[in-house]
């Protein structure tokens, strides 16, 4: 790579284990996935890019929606691919995406859950339907632009968290189970979000300077209750009492569905500040506490696959909120697959419904979904 500018240069991974390899690049039409599928095609690897058609967007009001996925961007996935030079496919997962992502958010929020649907769509769709799609063409393995830094070994593949930890995005990836991880790339893991941006400019890629993503896909006005609402939801819109821990009546509420845990805005209770620490959907109560109230000193987690057998590791912690920092914890199965985690020191409400993200260290080795919360 001798003729690449140095500072080009030290931007670029080593994928030289992957040239000749046929390579599906979930091409998303962002920068992240643009840069992707650019250092794959640099590097003599033989990718094919796919974008998957998630939602019908000719039905919001919105004329720039800013999140994945949208018309804009399977034409921006396109124009990257042209000027690639790789061949390009648009994959309709509409009917699947309603079945594995949106139905289960509406669901969740019905019964008081507060669900994680980019989770979703990673298990089920972006890794499920792409490495189907993998098989149908003949290639080995899918590659994204999640920052996510992947190392292989002789002991098989180990994944750590991005290098920008502003970026690190293993948290919604740690469902995946260890069959699908083994089968994906992650090119653009060990660099900056200026740094890819700087690579993006480099091989002129009309996405260089394209807004990162925000909203849910298929929310795009960012309006959670109205999209709720127009879906048919109802148990989630019940008008019920706001509770404190100890049952005493504070005022009331339109719907748990309005809420989430840790909430403390928009609850209209004097004498606070008052955080939701509970979302009781059978009897529409939302409860709250304050602040040396609301600690969450267990979880109780379902869906849990490991990338390691590590379950027993005296260094293992977990990841309840993205925004948050691993907690050290220990774990233990119960019956019916669920498991049991202690945290060693008691962390800020997470929702049933959300990721618990478990690491050793920056090694991601596993996840799974909560199920309920203890304090």
């Amino acid at each position: 790579m001798s003729h690449l500018p140095t500072d080009i240069e030290a931007l670029i991974p080593d994928v030289s284990a992957w040239r000749g390899r046929r390579v599906i690049a979930a091409m998303s039409g962002g920068v992240d996935s643009s840069v992707m599928a650019a250092l794959l095609k640099h590097a003599g690897v033989e990718i094919i890019g796919v974008f998957l058609n998630v939602w019908d967007y000719t039905r919001e009001e919105v004329t720039r929606h800013g999140s994945c996925c949208a018309i804009e961007d399977a034409y921006d996935a396109r124009r990257v691919a042209d000027l690639l030079e790789i061949p390009f496919y648009s994959m309709d997962m509409q009917e699947a995406f309603r079945e594995h992502v949106v139905q289960p958010f509406i669901d969740d929020y019905e019964l008081g859950r507060t669900p994680n649907p980019c989770e979703r769509c990673n298990r089920f769709l972006k890794f499920g339907a792409l490495l189907q799609a993998a098989d149908a063409l003949g290639a080995d393995f899918v590659a994204t632009g999640h920052y996510v830094q992947r190392t292989d070994d002789a002991d098989g593949f180990h994944i750590y968290k991005g290098f920008d930890p502003k970026k690190d995005q293993t948290y919604f990836l740690a469902t995946t189970t260890r069959e699908q991880m083994a089968r994906i790339l992650f090119p653009v893991g060990h660099l900056e979000k200026e740094q890819t941006r700087k690579l993006a400019e480099y091989f002129q890629l009309p996405t260089a300077s394209k807004h990162e993503s925000q909203d849910i896909c298929f929310i795009p006005n960012g309006d959670r209750v109205e999209f709720l609402k127009r879906e048919g939801a109802q148990l989630g819109f019940r008008e019920g009492p706001i509770q404190d821990k100890q049952g005493n009546l504070l005022g009331t509420h339109p719907g748990v569905a309005h809420y989430t845990l840790g909430q403390r805005k928009g609850l209209g209770l004097a004498d606070g500040p008052w955080h939701v620490v509970e979302l009781d959907a059978k009897n529409a109560a939302v409860i709250v506490a304050r602040n040396d109230e609301m600690g969450v000193s267990q979880v109780i987690v379902e869906d849990l696959s490991w990338l390691a057998d590590v379950h027993d590791h005296p260094d293992l912690s977990v990841k309840l909120r993205y925004q948050s920092q691993p907690s050290s914890c220990t774990i233990e199965p119960l019956d019916q697959g669920l498991w049991q985690v202690k945290l060693q020191t008691a962390q800020k409400p997470t929702a049933p419904g959300q990721v618990a993200a478990f690491y050793i260290g920056d090694a991601l080795v596993g996840g799974g979904i909560v199920q309920r919360v203890a304090s």
